[in-house]
């Protein structure tokens, strides 16, 4: 499975929830474990972030198509939803 890239920023409090929800489900599923997930802090990494279209973080690309990418007012259960559709498609 080609690695899944995901954008944040520290003082985010959306890329906070993300990183929650991806601990919680990988914990509830160990298959989540599996996903090469690796993150990225926007403004540490623009050599990693160039090239890559998205307006919000936190964000999720496998190369560079984009697989989830956060909406403003986006609440903690719709983040855990979003990313767990994602990771059930990369599991099947």
């Amino acid at each position: 499975m080609e690695k899944i890239t995901a954008f944040y920023l520290h003082e985010c409090p959306y890329c906070a929830n993300a990183k929650k929800a991806v601990a919680q489900l990988t914990e509830a599923n160990p298959a989540y474990g599996n996903i090469p997930l690796e993150w990225y802090e926007e403004t540490e990494n623009p050599d990693v972030t160039a090239g890559h279209m998205y307006d919000y973080v936190p964000v999720f690309f496998q190369g560079n198509k984009k697989l989830y990418e956060a909406q403003p007012e986006e609440s903690y259960g719709e983040t855990k939803y979003k990313i767990k559709a994602v990771f059930d498609k990369l599991v099947q």
